[in-house]
């Protein structure tokens, strides 16, 4: 038997890190997340550097900033850039690596250093593959009938799963992956990366985790004192605020429970892949790292989706269990230091005992105090967005319009109260002005003046036309039609 451990990846698509039960939730039921959490260390701190789901991944599978990899929009057709990623590098030590899931890369079937992708990525057909879910569907009798219970893949329409349950994409990756983990090679370690595509949108849970949900009064959205009045938002929240509808209570209560029981189902599924760990004998020796590539706004301050820096976007839920008899004195362990998803890969490699790639930016959350601060990016232009995370405050920049924020992040967690006017804290702006102009790079440049943020003027806001409905899916067979570019016939 491998005298290395075993790592086991676990992440999720847009799942915020305040939604769990360990975290003090008050509506959640997430008993395998939590029971992780007492078996190993939560971090409560864990910062996504770009919250969108292309960068997000390149940042976990390369340990770089979006300064490196080269993506802080969303850039479905480009390469994974050239750099030592998490499976190559894990390989090059004799391990064996295989990727279940979502893994959001251009050609789809580019491994990126795994030995096996099998890939499930939400009906993307116009970027090189069909995937290995969809040719599953087809094996069933679904062929191309993944969408068709008519829910968008960034909209908040909600309802139940059309298909039988045993062909939803959670129970499908889960089952994949203990597959995956009873054909492994016997006499090498591996690395497992498990990535499932939910919560993140079509918002179609199984109807028994719907009806669990049932009969609960969710918690509501918060607003902050700033974010009361459309006219006085930044020109990026008031793009935000125009293209999602906003809910109701009673819309926003059940969209919250089909989201949750979205949630509660991936928990679940996760106790199959542990629970074949235990029975293969490999769970003592294997160390699991849960995480996600970014949250969801869920209504909070009357905005949605990812893209943003605020803490239901910006901040993902993260633990790390590690193999028995390792790290005894951090069971139940609550961390509340500055990470970021740039140091999963150097966790990782530590346990393994390997040294990460001097391309690496992250650090190693074992035993570390933490970064001194973390520096958050998103978009560019009139939508770019820029944060600073230093000790218990967070700066937030809008250059379109030159807006700032500050929050006191310990006295006001939901970020309620901007205080960037606030006398009293002027030496904490200018100081996080400061740090933040340190991290800038390329066109941001010319958002500055001797040292100081002056941005741009906001533009005038433009005419909406969602007629795509947040990239709507059709039906997939046969697969829609592409052109010589690969892009699908009549898409924007």
């Amino acid at each position: 038997m491998p005298s290395r451990p075993n790592i086991l990846l676990i992440t999720v698509d847009q799942w915020p890190g305040y939604l769990l039960g360990s975290a003090g939730h008050p509506v959640i039921e997430t008993p395998t997340l939590d029971t992780l959490a007492a078996a190993g260390t939560r971090y409560t701190a864990t910062y996504s550097e770009c919250p969108i789901c292309i960068p997000a991944r390149r940042t976990l599978m390369t340990g770089t900033s979006p300064r490196s990899h080269g993506d802080r929009i969303f850039k479905p057709q480009e390469r994974m850039p050239d750099l030592p990623t998490l499976a190559a590098t894990f390989r090059a030590h004799g391990y064996q690596a295989t990727s279940v899931g979502k893994l959001h890369v251009h050609p789809q079937r580019d491994r990126i250093g795994f030995d096996d992708t099998i890939i499930a990525e939400e009906g993307r057909p116009q970027l090189g593959a069909v995937d290995d879910y969809d040719m599953f569907l087809a094996a069933q009798g679904h062929a191309g009938q993944q969408f068709l219970h008519g829910m968008s893949n960034n909209e908040y329409g909600w309802r139940e799963w059309h298909l039988p349950e045993f062909c939803h994409v959670t129970n499908w990756i889960a089952r994949e992956m203990a597959h995956s983990i009873k054909r492994r090679d016997p006499t090498r370690p591996a690395l497992w990366n498990l990535s499932f595509t939910h919560p993140h949108p079509p918002i179609v849970p199984l109807r028994v985790y719907l009806e669990r949900y049932a009969r609960r009064d969710p918690d509501r959205p918060v607003t902050g004192d700033w974010a009361t009045s459309f006219e006085d938002l930044p020109h990026a929240l008031q793009l935000v605020r125009m293209y999602w509808a906003q809910l109701g209570p009673e819309a926003m209560a059940d969209m919250r429970r089909a989201f949750y029981a979205l949630c509660t189902h991936i928990d679940h599924q996760i106790r199959v892949v542990i629970g074949t760990l235990r029975e293969e004998g490999l769970l003592d020796r294997t160390a699991i790292l849960f995480t996600a590539d970014h949250g969801d706004m869920q209504g909070h301050h009357g905005l949605y989706a990812k893209r943003l820096l605020y803490e239901p976007s910006a901040c993902v839920p993260t633990m790390l269990v590690a193999p028995k008899g390792d790290m005894e004195g951090a069971r139940g362990g609550v961390r509340g230091e500055l990470f970021g998803l740039a140091d999963v890969m150097p966790t990782l490699l530590e346990i393994a005992g390997i040294a990460a790639p001097e391309t690496c930016e992250g650090m190693s959350m074992l035993g570390s105090e933490g970064r001194p601060f973390v520096y958050g990016e998103c978009m560019e232009d009139a939508k770019a967005t820029r944060m600073v995370r230093e000790g218990p405050h967070k700066l937030i920049w809008y250059p379109a319009g030159n807006r700032v924020q500050l929050f006191d992040m310990v006295a006001d967690p939901n970020e309620c109260r901007d205080l960037s006017e606030d006398p009293a804290l002027a030496d904490t702006r200018e100081r996080l002005e400061k740090t933040l102009i340190s991290q800038l790079y390329g066109g941001d440049l010319d958002w500055v003046e001797d040292g100081r943020l002056t941005g741009f003027a906001a533009p005038e806001l433009p005419q909406m036309d969602n007629r795509g409905l947040s990239g709507q899916r059709g039906h997939h067979y046969p697969q829609p039609p592409v052109d010589d570019s690969g892009t699908v016939v009549g898409t924007v």
